[in-house]
């Protein structure tokens, strides 16, 4: 991902600049070298501001210029958005700042403005939530889009608002007005929005999702499942209604592991049997909690998706799974001891515990 911003592209953008009539020599002279994506764009936005006219109201119209050009566009437009607001703030005027929103609507068009957006939140919430608000109606779904996921409060990537934390309920009229929106695109940010705020007031999200379902489309309950897809692994008992998951008389076999010493790089499988001992069908969101061993020796739990399935009385499922422990980024393995429960709608079953050990260890 850091190479999304490299030599060439700073090239390309100068070339932008230089055809509207600004001279892009501190751009040209800018080094990202082997610096994270983040840095990276932080790089380019300091040059750009050397560069482009030092007032917001110049800054604007060469931007705007440059996006005449159809090649203005891509991953070059995330410093240029911050750059703008940089502008914006700095003038501290408020034809400025709105300028600036309306900018960064015409820039989400060709690459997403989520990320620039924060600081424009973080100075002033109440108007660039109002103006956000009114992008639910744009024809343009990438600016709906950016109304959703500009506002998120944990978006990936991006600063933190605090506001939008101590405030989860501000953005619910964003996503009340955008859950049965046209396009798939849309929706899932909506999704993801709703299921950032289940972090924040988990019952404000449930009750946002329960409010969709009232008056659903065609699309509402899958929107819904990807918007409580964290409260069903947490077993939240209100989400867990609202997704159908109900019956609670089960018996869990299991979880049992197949290897109890597990090399790095291997996998551990398990498996398990639920039985539906109850008088009614039992709709289940099947999970297993891994307790991953950290650098101190404690355990911390991680949930993941099994399957969801309807069990008939009497009826019984049989779970055989697998996690794989090969070297990934995302995470860090520790050898020593590790467990496995299985969680039948947010109620854990069972435990079993496996060792991870050093593949020479095992040979």
């Amino acid at each position: 991902m850091d190479e999304l911003i490299d030599a060439a592209l700073i090239t390309h953008l100068a070339g932008a600049l230089r055809r509207v009539g600004v001279r892009p020599a501190a751009l040209e002279a800018s080094r990202v070298g082997a610096e994270k994506l983040r840095r990276r764009v932080d790089i380019v936005r300091d040059a750009l501001l050397v560069d482009l006219p030092p007032s917001y109201d110049g800054t604007s119209s060469a931007v705007r210029a440059a996006f005449a050009d159809e090649t203005f566009t891509g991953w070059m437009l995330w410093p240029v958005s911050e750059a703008v607001i940089d502008r914006a703030l700095e003038s501290g005027s408020a034809r400025s700042f709105d300028d600036a929103l309306d900018v960064l609507a015409l820039l989400t068009t060709r690459l997403t403005a989520e990320f620039a957006i924060r600081s424009m939140l973080d100075a002033r919430f109440e108007r660039t939530l109002a103006v956000a608000t009114g992008w639910t109606s744009s024809v343009d779904l990438h600016v709906r889009r950016l109304a959703s996921e500009g506002t998120r409060s944990h978006l990936p990537w991006a600063r933190g608002v605090p506001e939008l934390v101590r405030r989860p309920g501000a953005t619910r009229p964003i996503v009340d007005a955008l859950y049965t929106d046209e396009s798939d695109y849309v929706r899932r940010s909506v999704a993801n929005h709703v299921n950032d705020l289940a972090r924040d007031d988990p019952d404000l999200a449930a009750d946002i999702v329960a409010g969709w379902l009232d008056h659903p489309d065609e699309n509402t309950p899958r929107v819904a499942r990807h918007a409580l897809r964290t409260l069903i692994k947490k077993g939240h008992p209100r989400a867990l209604e609202l997704m159908g998951f109900e019956g609670a008389d089960f018996q869990v076999d299991g979880p049992s592991v197949t290897e109890h010493e597990v090399p790095v790089g291997a996998e551990v499988r398990f498996t398990a049997r639920i039985i539906n001992t109850g008088t009614v069908p039992a709709r289940t969101a099947i999970d297993y909690v891994m307790h991953f061993r950290k650098a101190r020796g404690v355990l911390r739990p991680k949930v993941f998706k099994i399957m969801s399935r309807s069990i008939a009385p009497g009826a019984a499922v049989v779970v055989d799974t697998s996690y794989s422990f090969r070297a990934r980024t995302t995470r860090t393995f520790h050898l020593g001891e590790h467990a496995i429960e299985l969680q039948v709608n947010g109620r854990t079953y069972g435990r079993d515990t496996f060792r991870l050990v050093d593949p020479e260890e095992s040979s």
